[in-house]
């Protein structure tokens, strides 16, 4: 079993930064994908960002060149640095690690963490 510990949301106004955390602990296979995606209320879950053990990394539309993911790998964490937020950035925001194996994937989420927007 894998657990995902997120902190680092909160309010802040149009603007502002905010930086993500989640911490995986358990038995992780070295070949994973760690990401976040946000589901703001009334709307599907979707993809943030990504990135694979091996370095790539992914990012919506919505949020290149404003976010930043980034992964230690030796500590299992990714993060996800937020800048220039924006009101349609709010929703909750959960962690992912997807784990591979040579016959199966493993999927993990996080409990969620609110992150505010204000005009």
């Amino acid at each position: 079993q894998v657990q995902l510990t997120e902190s680092g949301g909160g309010l802040v106004q149009a603007g502002e930064s905010l930086r993500l955390s989640c911490a995986a602990s358990g038995y992780i296979r070295s070949f994973n994908t760690m990401g976040w995606y946000r589901q703001a209320p009334g709307k599907q879950r979707e993809l943030v960002a990504d990135a694979t053990s091996g370095g790539r990394t992914n990012y919506a539309d919505s949020v290149k060149g404003r976010f930043t993911i980034s992964r230690d790998i030796a500590k299992n964490t990714v993060y996800l640095q937020m800048s220039s937020l924006k009101p349609e950035d709010t929703a909750v925001y959960y962690c992912n690690i997807r784990i591979f194996s040579s016959s199966s994937t493993y999927e993990y989420w996080g409990q969620g963490t609110q992150v505010t927007v204000s005009s």
